[in-house]
């Protein structure tokens, strides 16, 4: 009896570790968490910053000129190394002013639709492209 209460003893301690391990493990898919919402992918173009938008059906049009990708802050700016970012092309698309948004990526077949806006609510025009109006 007594070897089999250690045992389970010891069973217990190692599903509470394995357990521990996996919470804080962090991973690179679409787990969420703090460090996906601090890395959001977002892009400086023309004093604005643009956020990805996803479901959106659109065509990339003409070159716009750079833009660029600031580095992730998932430190909440304690570690500030001063990275300048990375640049990326910027592309009108069609139908949508690039003060409300943009793709940006290496060619039109090949680009992210981003779009500037705040808090929760897209533009109009951004919904329409979504609900396919």
């Amino acid at each position: 009896m007594r070897r089999s209460g250690r045992t389970e003893g010891l069973l217990l301690v190692a599903a509470v570790l394995m357990s521990a391990v996996a919470c804080t493990s962090e991973s690179g898919g679409d787990g969420g968490g703090e460090q996906a919402a601090a890395c959001a992918y977002r892009v400086r173009y023309q004093d604005r910053t643009y956020r990805d938008v996803a479901g959106v059906r659109f065509t990339a049009g003409e070159e716009l000129g750079s833009a660029t990708l600031p580095p992730c802050d998932d430190t909440g700016g304690r570690d500030d190394t001063g990275q300048a970012g990375e640049t990326t092309t910027v592309h009108r698309v069609d139908g949508i002013p690039p003060e409300v948004a943009v793709a940006v990526g290496n060619g039109p077949g090949d680009t992210t639709f981003v779009a500037a806006y705040s808090g929760g609510e897209l533009p109009p025009e951004v919904r329409k492209l979504i609900d396919g109006s």
